[in-house]
């Protein structure tokens, strides 16, 4: 099924997701659209999101190419952000990122505070942990309704 074909069953709850998703993803925000982009591959590779891992992965891929970046690094990231060569910031939003994926119970104020030490203010905060409760809620979405990645997403920027 599609995503768009599923969603719509419900408009009014589809235009609200989608207006709500267009705002954290979209638009201008307090984190670059690039970091909200790696910030949604690494939550759906954890939580095995074929549908959003993939089409989020190409969305990466071409930050990253006009961002000048090696496009490569949308594979490492899907992997295991530890190994990706990004600098300490970001590698604290994804760390945050996936504990809050992995064991939203067991999170505590003390957590911020790595972010905070590398710079993030309250707003960027909010939106990154707005960023990554979106991707949990779409995966959950995405995987339990079989969303098939569409063919052009497995190809896009990869030379």
């Amino acid at each position: 099924m599609s995503v768009f074909r599923a969603q719509a069953l419900n408009t009014g709850q589809f235009s609200a997701w989608w207006a709500y998703f267009n705002l954290l993803l979209n638009k201008d925000g307090f984190l670059p659209p690039v970091e909200r982009e790696m910030v949604a591959v690494v939550v759906s590779n954890i939580n095995r999101c074929v549908y959003c891992a993939v089409s989020h992965g190409a969305a990466l891929r071409g930050l990253l190419l006009q961002g000048g970046q090696p496009t490569s690094l949308e594979g490492v990231l899907a992997v295991n952000h530890r190994h990706a060569p990004i600098p300490p910031r970001l590698h604290a939003m994804l760390d945050f990122a996936e504990k809050l994926t992995r064991t939203p119970e067991a999170m505590q104020q003390g957590d911020l505070e790595p972010l905070r030490g590398h710079g993030l203010n309250d707003a960027q905060i909010l939106e990154l942990t707005q960023v990554v409760s979106m991707f949990n809620m779409t995966n959950r979405i995405s995987s339990a309704l079989g969303f098939v990645p569409n063919d052009e997403y497995h190809t896009f920027e990869r030379g």
